[in-house]
């Protein structure tokens, strides 16, 4: 059995997990990793606008994306 993930659902854990860690890398170690944070927002707002995501075109590399955009973890299962 794979596990499944929408789209949608996997860049929003990304942007939220990385925000996180950007404020926690800002706090203990040098506020210059708020620069990350921004860069995790206008990602987000650009991929909005142009419909171009980064992370989904890897996961499409990889042939972990479906047409449907359903992630399929480890790829797709050829039987």
């Amino acid at each position: 059995m794979t596990s499944t993930m929408n789209s949608n659902s996997f860049i929003r854990v990304l942007a939220g997990s990385m925000t996180l860690l950007s404020a926690a890398l800002a706090y203990f170690v040098s506020p210059n990793w708020l620069l990350l944070t921004a860069f995790v927002g206008l990602n987000l707002i650009q991929s909005t606008i142009t419909g171009f995501c980064p992370p989904t075109l890897i996961l499409r590399k990889l042939g972990w994306l479906g047409d449907d955009g359903i992630i399929h973890w480890g790829g797709r299962r050829r039987d």
